[in-house]
């Protein structure tokens, strides 16, 4: 066995890998960039090793200052996470001729999987379903367009060496490729070192379905069941599951027979994962298409992991040391049922901008394992920590346990509303209200759910009666103990007030009378039954109602009241004394100007491509710029027709988060 691995990654992968090395005994060694010099992975180790800069290219993707770490540190082995170095045959061979242990597949494997176009001709041969496209490598824009119209629209165009979502674009029309193709290439250049593109057939309705598998040196390999991640954003995956609602026993059986004949074909070993596409429409379960292999941990690694009891790091490490795998294909059992929500900063009520800054406040909920549920945070952020706009906006990953998929949803729910994040914009609100949602709910699920139920974007998830009673209530209760404290701290002058028992709430646009007392609380004149216990200064309350249940909310005072945050929504709450109620209406938030003629930088990145010039005609809609964060490109548009008056940045701009790029008239 190993003595001592380097970690080639950082944040929440490199803590994962340091828990479980060290639960084996094993020294452990992180490096890092100037941006994370700090950061929880490198306290965590037990040694580290700087790289350089925060850009990933001159540090975390610099394969000779991460074989000359290992070197310096005496390390026998490099686990390389994700991302980054995980897939590249180079790195694999380096470490091979380093004489260290790459912890992963075998080079080859890693070639013939990384390029897209040839797993396609290599799955088709070792008798793998593939979707319909054109595999040949695509010289320009006219080209890719011919190709398009051959295979038939809907399109997928994709980055050949891509993966993470980035490098991708739907085509609907001749339009959509001529405007999608260069983004496709560059982003494939910039993220991953190789333009080439792809085209293929868009399954309408699908689902994205994976096979988790796991081989050894030896030659045998088993797969561990399936994880349905259909719920995806701009073809980043939002929440995981496992196993499928989607998949019977007899497709898990064909899928995982495919997948391992496939490892089989290009001699793997380590974990991996077959990502498959299946058409939601075919009710027979035969329509899935293997979509590519990737050769190395996913993301959503614990999903598998709870609902198996196997540790995936231990079992690659073990792989590497050339240890056997300690079980057989009918030795795997799948156990419950897993949810993995995860946590990203951005602002799911400003379309999913990203967003970055200092983590004021970081308090992820308790993890805790019983007989009924499992709650478990993989993250690699602190308290005082930075969000960098340099790598993936990523924060944690919340994963819960039940018996059941309908309890493992509702220990998501209850979790969410108990993580509390101060800073950045974070999408808990989002995911919350994914949780709630009937049709997800109902399994009913297609990679393109969230445009589907959200075409106008989000605004929140929608309160019941009963719950909007609840927070009227909490809002009340926190406005008595305010009122009580202030009475208590004038009282030391020699004043006495008493604070009101009665309150109007204004929430949702409806009042409601709130009567707080020593015997209890009424709503409208509803009694309520709830426990619950707020100091002023509190960020969080819990609420206990008759039946036991507890509901977190998160709370922040305002000029006219307080934000409550609960259950997938931030509700803005004004809260005044009954007798004062009639009266406040100039109390009410000012409407904010209309900034439409702006085109404002929605995020701190830089500025790619402007599309227009100064006394250019607009139309709504149009693409006026293009802004890279975050290694995603993102197309901004005119929100209204006008004329171009000013141009205030110029291609190559760094910019901050609201900077002004242009003017209309």
């Amino acid at each position: 066995m190993f003595q001592k691995i380097l970690i080639a990654n950082r944040g929440e992968i490199a803590c994962r890998v340091i828990r479980t090395a060290r639960a084996m005994g094993i020294a452990t060694v992180a490096v890092y960039s100037d941006a994370d010099a700090s950061a929880p992975h490198v306290r965590l180790a037990d040694e580290s090793v700087r790289l350089g800069p925060a850009p990933a290219a001159e540090s975390y993707l610099k394969a000779e200052l991460i074989l000359a770490a290992a070197k310096a540190t005496g390390a026998d082995a490099i686990h390389p996470g994700y991302g980054f170095l995980s897939e590249r045959e180079s790195f694999a061979k380096a470490c091979a001729e380093a004489g260290v242990a790459f912890i992963g597949p075998p080079p080859n494997a890693i070639a013939a999987m990384g390029d897209k176009i040839e797993s396609k001709k290599l799955a088709k041969a070792a008798g793998v379903n593939v979707v319909p496209g054109y595999l040949g490598e695509i010289a320009d824009t006219e080209e890719a367009v011919r190709i398009a119209a051959d295979i038939g629209f809907p399109v997928m165009m994709k980055a050949s060496a891509g993966g993470g979502g980035k490098g991708m674009r739907l085509a609907w029309s001749e339009a959509d490729v001529r405007e999608g193709f260069e983004a496709t290439k560059r982003e494939g250049l910039a993220s991953f070192g190789d333009d080439r593109v792809f085209i293929e057939k868009f399954i309408e309705s699908p689902r994205h379905i994976e096979i988790q598998v796991l081989g050894d040196q030896h030659g045998n390999i088993v797969y561990l069941g399936e994880r349905e991640c259909s719920v995806q954003r701009r073809h980043q995956k939002v929440v995981e599951e496992a196993p499928s609602p989607f998949v019977t026993p007899e497709m898990r059986r064909a899928m995982g027979e495919q997948a391992v004949a496939l490892a089989r074909a290009v001699g793997y070993y380590s974990a991996g994962t077959v990502e498959l596409i299946v058409s939601g429409a075919d009710t027979t379960g035969k329509s899935f298409y293997f979509l590519e292999m990737n050769t190395r941990l996913q993301v959503e690694h614990p999903v598998t992991e709870e609902i198996t009891g196997l540790d995936l790091v231990e079992q690659m490490i073990r792989v590497a040391a050339g240890e056997p795998l300690a079980f057989k294909q009918d030795e795997v059992t799948l156990t419950g049922w897993a949810v993995e929500n995860r946590v990203y900063a951005e602002d799911p009520y400003r379309g999913f901008l990203p967003s970055t800054g200092r983590l004021v406040r970081y308090n992820p909920p308790a993890e805790h394992s019983d007989d009924e549920t499992r709650v478990r945070v993989d993250d690699g952020v602190a308290e005082g920590g930075e969000v960098s706009m340099f790598y993936d906006p990523m924060i944690a990953k919340l994963v819960t346990w039940a018996p059941t998929r309908e309890a493992a949803i509702d220990a998501q729910i209850a979790a969410l509303d108990a993580f509390e994040i101060v800073g950045p914009g974070t999408n808990i609100d989002f995911v919350s209200a994914l949780m709630q949602h009937p049709r997800f709910r109902a399994g009913a699920l297609s990679t393109g759910f969230i445009a589907e139920e959200y075409p106008e974007g989000f605004q929140g998830a929608p309160a019941s009666d009963d719950l909007t009673r609840t927070l009227a209530a909490v809002a009340a209760f926190a406005a008595t103990a305010e009122a009580d404290r202030a009475r208590r701290v004038d009282g030391q002058l020699g004043h006495r007030l008493q604070p009101p028992a009665d309150w109007t709430v204004r929430i949702g646009g409806a009042d409601h009378q709130v009567h707080v007392s020593t015997d209890g609380m009424t709503v409208d004149g509803d009694d309520l039954d709830l426990a619950i216990a707020y100091t002023p200064g509190d960020r969080m309350i819990a609420v206990e109602d008759e039946d036991g249940e507890t509901l977190h909310v998160r709370i922040a005072k305002t000029r006219t009241g307080f934000k409550l945050t609960t259950r997938g929504a931030s509700h803005m709450v004004r809260v005044l004394p009954a007798r004062a109620a009639a009266y406040a209406q100039h109390l009410i938030e000012k409407v904010p100007p209309d900034l439409s003629k702006y085109l404002i930088a929605p995020m701190p990145g830089l500025l790619v491509r402007l599309d227009v010039a100064e006394g250019d005609s607009v139309e709504a809609g149009q693409s006026l710029a293009v802004v890279e964060a975050m290694k995603m490109e993102n197309i901004l548009r005119a929100a209204k027709s006008g004329t171009v008056k000013t141009i205030s940045a110029k291609t190559g701009d760094s910019l901050a988060v609201d900077a002004v790029i242009l003017e209309l008239e």
